[in-house]
């Protein structure tokens, strides 16, 4: 009975969402790296394995503050879903790599290197970590989850992912775009 209490209730605390510590916040000075978080729903995921589509760029005529961040977002309708709902659309781990998470540390995370799981968005950090990430999402998301416990109050990464040579092709250009 107790190992199925406690079974529970670490299942009910894997559906929280992991958001609390400081955002992951690179050199463009967005949350997301300037990518619109709203617009990853509207995309098709492609099967494990597969690349996903590239992140869509946020406007910076369309942002919103939220968890000591700044967000960019592709539209109005989008910033004003963010703004509703902020912890629905949000990556996990305050934007941080969800594998690295799972392996301890925090990490930055490639807005290109996405996959959503259960209705949240997980961000990796370079195509290699995808390929460990998905030999068992369900596995790192439970070890991300237990580890985001001791992590959340540390500072966020100061790393930038796209300075990382592995990153190379995973994305056009900076953003948010401006117009």
């Amino acid at each position: 009975m107790k190992r199925t209490i406690a079974l529970a209730a670490m299942v009910a605390s894997l559906g929280s969402v992991a958001l609390a510590g400081p955002q992951y916040v690179d050199e463009s000075g967005y949350a997301a790296s300037g990518y619109d978080v709203v617009a990853f729903w509207s995309l098709s995921q492609n099967a494990v394995g597969q690349a996903q589509p590239n992140a869509i760029p946020g406007n910076a005529s369309f942002t919103h503050d939220w968890n000591g961040a700044t967000w960019a977002f592709s539209t109005p309708e989008n910033r004003d879903l963010f703004a509703s709902a902020p912890e629905r659309y949000a990556p996990q781990f305050d934007g941080h790599c969800a594998y690295g998470i799972a392996q301890g540390g925090k990490v930055p995370a490639n807005p290109n290197l996405w996959r959503i799981v259960d209705d949240k968005l997980y961000l990796n950090i370079t195509p290699n970590v995808v390929g460990f990430w998905e030999e068992d999402i369900p596995g790192q998301i439970t070890a991300a989850y237990e580890n985001w416990k001791g992590l959340e109050v540390k500072p966020a990464s100061e790393r930038l992912w796209t300075a990382i040579n592995a990153n190379d092709g995973t994305y056009a250009g900076p953003a948010p775009v401006t117009n």
